[in-house]
């Protein structure tokens, strides 16, 4: 029988890390203008983390025999945190923000800290899943810089699966990493039509070689050698045996020499005579499975969550601010609970799918009753919106001032947003406007007084500040309650959704 002491193991060697008196190595963290130094014990970090064994080894010693450590890519909040853990084995997350235990998992896999990275990821994903999903974009870009993180990387690849356009549209796609794309393309459960794969690895390979000529039919032999060196570890996942026959010469041709030749013959033999077998290797179909659609006398439009079950809506909002928007449109006095939300949110509109463009919005938009439009403030944590429960119209002449009692807008709770923000229209005459068709190449949803618009000359809202909330000049002439941002400052989004709202039968 043994007895054990953790506890009071775990307060001694904390308490050690306050001892200043045989201390023998100094780490210097953070920027110069936040640079901290903190005071450790080389055989402390030495057995806690092999990453510090190995630093120590070339570590410069002064004139007293102590070393010093330079970590300037690593904040001081994250390095006290990390420090408590090396010396105490204990970490408190029960006051830190997701953002922030993220980036402590990407800090602790750096110093080879796998138990806690471990700890935090699985944390993550059992936790926060809304949150990753909300941002997809730069997590998931960011996890494939490492051998690590398969926790993440399978919870988002099932999400891919279910809905490639989330990767495959994104305006990022070109700058995934390689062993991003090929972890997505060894997916038996990929649901996306195989020729449309192929089409992406080109787009992809041919981004990564900028020296190519714009047009394919002016390579050199060169050029597609570079090409087929690009794609040799993705061009082996694709389900050539699954294109069908008529976009073969359409779609592959023109880039058949990165093929085998083999491979090439023995597609054309298959598209010419299916029955006959071949030399290649033949990569079963993926099992897209088609959700099952209503009978043709339902009318009810099948929502974007249903379709990809448990593939996240949306990559903005969550179930929570779901909750939350749904009472403001039923003007409740407390929230919906998760089990009584009375309305699904069909997803129109997604700019990292669809397009930035203003024309866009107006395009799929047009006609459509009851929608929300949320957007998320690049740079920032803030997701913004409207409601509009009107049809929008794209053919209004000359433009036009919209009357209606029931829009509002809104700043949503997220991240370092501690409260939601509900601003209800109070100018019924001028609750929106809608463009004639000259200005819907600029011009977006607009509401009140420029209390929320959105806006770009370039037409992308992604990369021109011209997004705006405001109450109006000297706080006047205001068609809606409150003003749902701090700052009167113009901004660009990182990405926008509208939604179709509708009453659950």
């Amino acid at each position: 029988m043994s007895f054990k002491f953790f506890d009071k193991l775990s307060q001694d060697f904390s308490e050690l890390l306050n001892d200043k008196k045989d201390y023998n190595v100094i780490i210097e963290v953070d920027k110069e203008e936040n640079k901290k130094s903190f005071i450790a014990h080389s055989v402390v970090l030495r057995y806690r983390s092999s990453y510090f064994d190995k630093e120590l080894e070339n570590a410069p010693t002064n004139e007293n025999h102590i070393k010093t450590i330079i970590k300037p890519n690593i904040s001081v909040q994250l390095f006290e945190i990390i420090l408590k853990y090396i010396y105490g084995g204990i970490v408190n997350i029960e006051n830190i923000d997701n953002r922030t235990i993220y980036e402590l998992i990407i800090v602790a896999n750096e110093l080879e800290l796998k138990e806690l990275s471990g700890k935090l990821e699985s944390y993550l994903i059992e936790t926060k899943a809304s949150w990753l999903r909300i941002h997809f974009s730069p997590v998931y870009h960011s996890i494939f810089n490492s051998n690590e993180f398969n926790g993440l990387k399978n919870f988002y690849n099932d999400i891919i699966a279910k809905d490639p356009n989330l990767i495959f549209k994104s305006e990022d796609f070109t700058s995934l990493q390689e062993t991003a794309l090929v972890s997505i393309l060894k997916r038996d459960d990929l649901k996306v039509e195989e020729v449309k794969i192929w089409d992406y690895v080109i787009k992809w390979g041919i981004a990564q070689n900028p020296t190519l000529p714009e047009n394919s039919e002016d390579w050199s032999k060169e050029n597609l050698e570079a090409l087929k060196i690009t794609l040799q570890n993705c061009l082996p996942l694709i389900r050539y045996f699954h294109i069908p026959g008529e976009y073969i010469w359409e779609k592959m041709k023109p880039y058949k020499k990165i093929l085998d030749k083999q491979l090439w013959d023995d597609v054309i033999l298959h598209s010419m005579t299916p029955e006959k077998p071949v030399k290649s290797i033949v990569l079963p179909a993926r099992t897209i499975t088609n959700p099952k659609l209503p009978s043709s006398s339902t009318k009810r439009p099948i929502s974007t969550f249903e379709l990809l079950s448990s593939s996240p809506f949306s990559t903005i909002i969550n179930q929570e601010h779901v909750a939350e928007l749904s009472s403001w449109i039923d003007r409740k006095s407390t929230t919906y609970s998760l089990s009584s939300i009375p309305y699904e949110f069909q997803l129109i509109l997604r700019g990292s799918r669809d397009a930035f463009r203003p024309k866009t919005f107006w395009e799929m938009c047009n006609g459509r009753a009851g929608t929300i439009v949320v957007l998320k403030v690049s740079g920032t944590d803030e997701i913004l919106g409207g409601y509009n429960p009107l049809a929008w119209d794209n053919k209004v002449g000359g433009g036009d001032f919209i009357e209606t009692n029931s829009s509002f807008i809104f700043s949503l709770k997220n991240g370092k947003i501690e409260n939601s923000i509900l601003s209800r229209v109070v100018d019924n005459n001028r609750a929106l406007y809608y463009y004639d068709s000259n200005c819907q190449n600029v011009l977006g949803p607009y509401f009140g007084n420029c209390e929320f618009m959105m806006e770009s000359n370039v037409s992308d809202f992604t990369q021109d500040k011209l997004c705006w909330c405001d109450r109006g000049p000297d706080g006047n002439d205001n068609y809606y309650e409150k003003q749902i941002r701090s700052t009167t400052e113009k901004f660009s989004i990182e990405d926008y959704e509208v939604f179709k709202i509708i009453k659950k039968q």
